[in-house]
């Protein structure tokens, strides 16, 4: 890690194409390679991003920055950042649900969250057979509405955190929240 803030200041965009900078690590993957395709940087200050979740109809792109506590919105239009949520209780994975809403894992929230049209957050799942979720990760929309999603204890375990409540499955969990209508939910 002591190379990564020398690589990341010697970053310059390519004015040409193929962007250098966009390499196969297998040349099984040249064949799914869009020659046009070049690396951008949008933003910089963050310390570990995950869950970009791209809103076309927004014209946007949201992101967490989980150590910073913060999901950030990038504008196409402008190419301006802004702070979409903070603190995110250190948001990780986002996606959209079928209504184009965003859905999002919290670690120190413990929960899968919804954003509703207006703002407001809605949790959706919590707890498990009485028991808090360990830090949920990653989630996907199924095309059923069903909302699938990890809940391993690296997001309750990292040393990132003030705090360390115990966790409560094995790091192998994951977990699917039916859809809406049904009596779960």
């Amino acid at each position: 890690m002591t190379f990564a803030p020398a690589v990341l200041a010697a970053w310059e965009p390519s004015q040409r194409y193929p962007d250098p900078a966009v390499q196969s690590l297998d040349p099984s993957f040249n064949k799914c390679r869009l020659a046009l395709a070049g690396v951008e940087r949008l933003a910089t200050g963050c310390r570990f991003n995950e869950g970009a979740v791209y809103f076309g109809d927004a014209r946007c792109l949201l992101w967490s920055d989980i150590p910073n506590n913060r999901i950030l919105r990038w504008d196409e239009e402008t190419g301006r950042i802004s702070i979409f949520r903070q603190p995110s209780n250190h948001a990780n994975g986002n996606t959209r649900d079928r209504q184009g809403r965003l859905i999002t894992c919290e670690h120190s929230g413990r929960r899968i969250t919804r954003t509703e049209y207006d703002g407001a957050v809605t949790v959706l799942i919590d707890r498990f057979d009485g028991k808090p979720l360990n830090g949920t990760n990653d989630v996907v929309v199924k095309s059923d509405d069903t909302i699938w999603f990890t809940d391993p204890p690296s997001g309750i375990s990292a040393i990132i955190w003030a705090w360390r409540p115990s966790r409560n499955c094995p790091s192998t969990c994951t977990g699917s929240i039916p859809r809406v209508g049904s009596p779960r939910w």
